[in-house]
Order: C-alpha cells, then sequence, then structure tokens
C-alpha cells in the first residue's frame, strides 16, 4: 500500500494470484509463466537442479527443488528490469552455489544429503518433502520443529507428519516438541523429543548409501 501511495514499482509473480489481485492498483512489473507478463520464464525441470528458459537462453541453476523457481524467477525479473545483460543474468545465476544451510547438496561418505536446515514452515517443508519424494533410492527425512506458529502448531506440525508418511520416503525421523506429539501408527516414523534425545537415541552408522533431507526452523540447529 505504500509503494502504491508513492508511484513506485512492485515486482509480482503473476502466476499467484493473490499477487495480482492485491496489486492492481500499483505501478507493477511482473514475472512468470504467463505470455501477458513484463518477463516471461520457462520452467524446464528440476532433476534436482532447476533448469529454466528466459529469452532463448538455458539457465541451469545450483539451485535444488521446482520450488525454487520462483525464487530464480523473481531474480531474472530484477536483473531484467535494471538492464542487467541477459548473459550477465544467466552467469550470476549459474555461478551461485547455495551456502549457509540454504538447501546445500551435501555428498557424505555413501550418502547424499540435502541440508535445507535454514528455516521452515508449512508451506516450504511440504514443497521440500514432495520434491524428496522425487529422489532416486531409499530416502530419509530428518525433520525439525517449526518455530513461531502459534496456535496452529500442533495441526500443522501434525499435517506436514501426515504427508511426510504418506509420500514415497522409507523413514521419516521427526525432531523437536511439537513434532514429538503428533500421533503417528507407520512403523517407517521415529520421534525424538529434543535434538539431544535424538543424538543420544538414534544410531548414525545406521544412515548409509541413502538419499537424506534435513530440514528445520534456525532455532532447531538442524546442520549439527
Amino acid at each position: 500500500n505504500y509503494l502504491i501511495s508513492k508511484n513506485k514499482t512492485v515486482f509480482i509473480n503473476a502466476n499467484d494470484p493473490i499477487q495480482v489481485k492485491n496489486t492492481s492498483k500499483a505501478n507493477r512489473f511482473s514475472f512468470g509463466t504467463n505470455t501477458n507478463t513484463d518477463v516471461l520464464i520457462d520452467f524446464i525441470k528440476a532433476q534436482p537442479f532447476v533448469k529454466c528458459l528466459f529469452n532463448n537462453l538455458n539457465i541451469q541453476s545450483q539451485l535444488i527443488g521446482d520450488y525454487n523457481f520462483t525464487n530464480i524467477s523473481a531474480a531474472i525479473a530484477i536483473g531484467n528490469f535494471f538492464k542487467v545483460k541477459d548473459i550477465d543474468i544467466k552467469k550470476g545465476i549459474e555461478n551461485y552455489i547455495p551456502t549457509n544451510n540454504r538447501s546445500q547438496i551435501i555428498e557424505k561418505n555413501s550418502n547424499k544429503i540435502i541440508l535445507d536446515a535454514y528455516n521452515a514452515n508449512p508451506t516450504s517443508m511440504h514443497a521440500a518433502l514432495l520434491n524428496f519424494e522425487k529422489q532416486s533410492g531409499y530416502k530419509t527425512v530428518i525433520l525439525g520443529d517449526m518455530f513461531e506458529l502459534g496456535e496452529e502448531a500442533k495441526k500443522e506440525h501434525q499435517n506436514i507428519a501426515d504427508l511426510a508418511v504418506n509420500l514415497d520416503i522409507n523413514q521419516v525421523i521427526l525432531i523437536g516438541a511439537n513434532f514429538y506429539k503428533s500421533k503417528n501408527n507407520s512403523k517407517k516414523v521415529l520421534q525424538f523429543e529434543s535434538f539431544e534425545a535424538f543424538k543420544t537415541d538414534y544410531n548414525l552408522s545406521l544412515i548409509q548409501d541413502k538419499s537424506i533431507l534435513i530440514k528445520g526452523s534456525r532455532g532447531m540447529a538442524l546442520e549439527r
């Protein structure tokens, strides 16, 4: 509303109807997969890294998961708006390798780890799980509590636990006070009330030849 009142530019994802609706009076610059956007970006694949097409340039990122396509699209749109050359946009995205526990790919011993422990909320957790299900081989998820959900905490943790159980994932490890309270009858679920309990009671040597997703809120510090 402030930007609208000052006639400033708002960057919007044209594929998000809520953004489109709430910026109808704004001076907006749009991006997305719709042909009527200011910047058209086509999603190609995410196996596991996102690849997209912009102005006849194939861009191969180092970001995993189709949910990162929107982040890449926003970066392309802002670069385009500020007259960054297309080839420099491509180089910038392709040269970015995530660090700081943000969708990092780690090959450790015989395991392939997706470390996404910088932050978590129900939306990002849901997207990460759906993307991880597409991985091959034996799949283990290690999920930590999502913080700052208030009265919705119990319901949202149960929803994520239920989703993980129902996906094609072999083992589900839940860590934290909220996940510990979720109700699960599946034999593939292990629950620990704290990280310390997990570290003490779980035999890490059992994790061999597996694909692993590690995701939780910053306060859980699951990169440990």
